[in-house]
């Protein structure tokens, strides 16, 4: 029996992941030891600093050299320790506004906040994987986490609707990743990324038609996680569905660590079979899933859904950095999906750096500015009205800067940011993003972007007018303050303002984690 030989330098990685899990462990033994009359507001805190502490642990590991762990079954690199921050931010955002939340529906457990934490760890585990059986098991990890939060508040029948369509969905999404990642060890023999390089360039030779079946089983495979179109459909009753806190965290956390993955396959895949065919893939489902999510959330008048489709207009703009990474060589003419030669445009291999950091910045933007969002939504809702389809309706918007200021202009900085509107994170978010496609050539995608993206800001221009021009609706009910929602929404508005003023000290942290593992 051969036994790995493994150092301590191979746990290192894992540290914030085992934090999670430690947190997440301490939660589940405590909740033992409770009544049903007990008070569990210790819970939201113990998650919280769990997440933050994991979060300070992954920014110490950016300055930690890339290199293969376990035997090349994992990869340490700036860029999945920059994902781990993301997620544990995610985790933390969500675990706070959760407090009142449940608290209001009598809900509140502690196998709620440790779900939160197992999904936080499998995203940070996610991130780290470089073979493709240990993702597909990380995959899961996270995915069993967020079925079982998703219909946590059984009574009623969105939740069980959204709790099984997601289960449903996501096990078909799942197979259809194991199937690819089948195929491509098929032509391959080998299921680790870094190995697969050569022999892919090989089986192009001598079957191609299994190597790109497999790549694009794999590719749609992930695209239902990121809710990419056409694979999106799921995407606003789960969201609608499933308790506010929960989607802050699968909008934000999931869709990262998903498209961290996405990118550290398709560098080895892609290197291996030629750049033509993800850049075609990519490129496609960025066009699409930009338009399509804008174009579905204009007529919304639920707020809940209309994020979900800006969710998915919101994995547009992250794919169209994603189709950057695998420009070969710009053309000569302007085409609509393909590269175009730009006089002074950046060479490639700074291009696809400037690309990964815009990526990675533009879902740190879209974290702290989702969680927030749906932490005022969170704020707003009632129980009783859920049944009804009320409960996330525009009209709650109105007169809410008369009633709650501080909410209101926090919902404020939110729809600014999501619309891209200057000063705040999503505008810096959007600038880096669409510079780096820009220098690769993709003028037209780019426009396609910045058109979309100024239908969208009709519609969260829309939340504000109601906020501030509209009367308080006769009969409102009592907004009720919770500490804990109200520090995580002073703590993403001031993300998102102080980083679309100042975004000097995270653009440093960006520049160490735009470097990726690779062979």
């Amino acid at each position: 029996m051969n036994i790995p030989n493994l150092t301590s330098a191979d746990f290192l990685p894992l540290i914030p992941a085992i934090i999670l899990v430690l947190g997440a462990c301490v939660l589940l033994i405590s909740e033992v030891f409770l009544s049903a009359t007990s008070s569990r507001g210790y819970q939201a805190v113990l998650t919280t600093v769990t997440s933050v502490i994991a979060g300070i642990v992954s920014l110490s590991l950016l300055a930690e050299p890339a290199r293969e762990v376990f035997l090349g079954f994992g990869a340490m690199d700036p860029f999945s320790s920059f994902l781990t921050f993301i997620v544990c931010v995610s985790v933390g955002l969500a675990a706070l506004t959760s407090a009142g939340f449940l608290r209001k529906r009598g809900a509140e457990r502690g196998e709620f906040y440790a779900l939160m934490l197992f999904a936080g760890a499998g995203m940070s585990l996610l991130g780290l994987s470089n073979e493709l059986i240990t993702l597909f098991v990380n995959i899961e990890v996270l995915s069993i986490s967020t079925y079982a939060l998703t219909s946590y508040l059984r009574r009623g029948t969105r939740p069980s609707e959204a709790g099984f369509k997601y289960f449903i969905l996501g096990a078909f999404s799942s197979a259809v990743l194991l199937y690819g990642s089948a195929l491509l060890y098929g032509a391959t023999g080998t299921t680790l990324l870094g190995d697969m390089v050569a022999p892919l360039k090989s089986a192009m030779t001598v079957n191609p038609a299994l190597v790109y079946a497999g790549a694009v089983l794999v590719a749609a495979g992930f695209a239902f996680k990121v809710a990419a179109v056409p694979f999106h459909m799921w995407t606003p009753d789960v969201y609608e569905g499933a308790p506010t806190p929960v989607t802050a965290l699968m909008s934000a956390g999931v869709k990262a660590a998903a498209f961290v993955a996405l990118v550290r396959v398709f560098v080895s895949v892609g290197t291996g079979i030629s750049p033509e065919l993800p850049f075609a893939l990519f490129s496609t489902l960025a066009l699409l899933t930009m338009v399509v999510g804008n174009l579905m959330a204009i007529p919304q008048r639920n707020v809940k859904r209309m994020l979900a489709y800006s969710s998915i207009a919101h994995a547009g703009y992250v794919m169209l950095g994603v189709a950057a990474l695998f420009v070969s060589q710009p053309g000569q003419e302007f085409r609509l999906l393909g590269p175009t030669a730009l006089v002074g445009a950046s060479p490639l291999d700074v291009t696809r750096v400037e690309a990964l950091r815009g990526i990675l910045f533009y879902l740190l933007a879209y974290t702290v500015t989702a969680v927030g969002a749906f932490g005022i939504i969170s704020m707003l809702e009632r129980r009783e009205d859920e049944e009804k389809g009320t409960a996330w309706d525009l009209e709650r918007f109105s007169g809410l800067a008369q009633r709650r200021p501080g909410w209101a202009f926090a919902m404020a900085a939110f729809m600014l940011s999501l619309a891209g509107i200057p000063p705040t994170v999503g505008f810096i978010g959007k600038l880096l993003l669409f510079q780096a496609a820009v220098d690769a050539g993709l003028v037209g995608l780019t426009i396609i972007a910045v058109l979309s993206s100024a239908a969208g800001a009709y519609y969260y221009l829309r939340v504000v007018v109601y906020m501030y021009m509209r009367p308080v609706p006769e009969g409102a009910h009592t907004l009720e303050r919770n500490w804990m929602t109200e520090l995580a929404l002073v703590v993403s508005t001031i993300a998102v303002v102080l980083l679309g003023i100042m975004p000097g000290p995270v653009g440093e942290w960006i520049v160490q984690a735009g470097s990726l593992l690779s062979r």
